[in-house]
């Protein structure tokens, strides 16, 4: 079971991801969380993947998304807490070029 935990925070807000996202329900609960925390105007996301064990590409493409939309708004988006194996997946896929990111959630906030 996934779940997405919202905490605001450091003039932005912080995500905790928790569980698989697949593609399904849990995608795109993922997904209108980021556009209302965009269409709030808030422009510092973390979003800690400590207790995320897995992203598809589905998953991937939202989180993509919501990079581009932050970044169109002089926003700053920072993953923190990878796993091995996300931290592989962000590797492969290129995306660890895309996205800052930090080894732990203090790291992140202290970035912003």
């Amino acid at each position: 079971m996934s779940q997405i935990k919202i905490e605001e925070q450091i003039g932005g807000v912080v995500l905790h991801l928790k569980g698989q996202f697949v593609g399904g329900d849990e995608t795109d609960k993922l997904r209108s969380t980021l556009l209302e925390i965009a269409e709030q105007k808030k422009n510092k996301l973390i979003i800690n993947l400590e207790k995320a064990t897995y992203l598809n590409s589905t998953a991937l493409g939202v989180l993509i998304s919501a990079h581009a939309n932050f970044v169109k708004r002089e926003g700053k988006i920072i993953l923190c807490n990878l796993d091995k194996n996300l931290e592989n997946l962000f590797v492969i896929t290129k995306l660890i070029q895309v996205f800052s990111i930090s080894e732990t959630l203090d790291q992140a906030i202290n970035s912003l």
